[in-house]
């Protein structure tokens, strides 16, 4: 019994190793249901009821919605005080401007498609983080400084002090874990998401959790501007439009709905997650170990996914100095309590 269940988790670990093949497909669909979301949205009913409308209220309706698509209103009014002088900040000014184009709405709007778009393709192209060539412990991650490691424990790899993978052939930094789909060792791994064709690890963590914040935007304000056409389809109204633009609609509200709902419990989880300095994979494999070393205080926890500058909080990068004095965002060192003693996880 034990052998046929070894077996079957085998053959399921073989087949998630075949999700690297889906490549660009999984981007091309992400892309496709943003277009046919677009379409629906705006091409098909608010922007011609823009255009028709014959009251005021009609036309102030259509107006929000499409501006509440396209724009998500942020007042920043120091934002320029926020960039430095390196080439990392420069390159995210330049890229701002090359956005927003008008210059007054760069102070005051957001584009919510935009950072959409932005975040999920910093997820897709960001490498979530690898282990370094010949990278070797200073101390024992267990123990803490007091304990440090000798050559001889660094050479033996069966030695309960080191993390060790057999199969990259190489020691593990602490909170590193290895993806069967990437095969490699991934710095503080999540998880392999088929949507990104990337994993989500420690350098693209707070990108993955922007995406999903602006999807779930995204798609619930979608819903709520579709839901009276969707509710018309129902009803003996006659609803204007082409076979073709209705079926859109109707198919756009269902796969928007869909999101909405899948990606707040999504959110949910991964909100617990920061709040605890957490992983999906740590939280299976701790269980329900009430010490967990890293959990800092909530607002510390969240320093070590989203840095402490405010004004990159909402944006898929980071500041020089957020890099520079915390060590998390790096992926190899991490700070652990100050009541540790080297008993719990």
């Amino acid at each position: 019994m034990h052998r046929s269940g070894t077996a079957m988790a085998w053959n399921v670990f073989k087949f998630c190793t075949a999700l690297r093949g889906l490549g660009s497909v999984m981007i091309l669909l992400v892309l496709g249901i943003v277009g046919v979301t677009y379409y629906a949205l705006v091409l098909c009913n608010y922007g011609p009821a823009l255009l028709a409308a014959t009251a005021a209220l009609d036309a102030l309706v259509a107006l929000a919605v499409l501006l509440l698509f396209h724009f998500l209103v942020r007042p920043r009014p120091a934002l320029f005080s926020a960039f430095g002088d390196s080439w990392r900040d420069s390159a995210a000014l330049a890229l701002h401007f090359w956005i927003f184009g008008w210059r007054r709405w760069f102070f005051d709007r957001y584009l919510e498609l935009v950072m959409l778009l932005w975040s999920y393709f910093s997820v897709v192209f960001t490498d979530p983080g690898g282990v370094p060539p010949n990278w070797r412990p200073d101390v024992d991650e267990e123990r803490g400084e007091t304990a440090p490691l000798s050559t001889t424990e660094l050479n033996d790899t069966g030695s309960s002090r080191i993390r060790y993978c057999r199969k990259c052939n190489q020691l593990k930094p602490p909170r590193c874990h290895h993806c069967s789909v990437c095969g490699r060792c991934v710095l503080k791994m999540d998880h392999h998401c088929v949507w990104v064709v990337n994993c989500v690890g420690a350098l693209n963590y707070k990108f993955f959790l922007l995406f999903l914040l602006y999807t779930f935007l995204e798609t619930a304000l979608v819903t709520l501007s579709l839901l009276p056409h969707f509710i018309a389809f129902f009803s003996d109204v006659e609803i204007p439009g082409t076979p073709g633009a209705l079926a859109t609609t109707f198919l756009t509200f269902v796969l928007n709905l869909a999101f909405t709902l899948s990606v707040l419990g999504f959110m949910i989880m991964h909100v617990s997650l920061v709040s605890g300095n957490t992983t999906t994979i740590e939280a299976y494999e701790k269980k329900t170990t009430p010490f967990w070393k890293y959990d800092l205080g909530r607002k510390r926890n969240f320093a070590q996914v989203f840095g402490n500058n405010k004004w990159y909080w909402f944006i898929p990068s980071y500041s020089e100095e957020d890099l520079r004095i915390i060590p998390a965002l790096q992926g190899l060192d991490y700070p652990v309590r100050s009541d540790f003693d080297g008993q719990g996880f």
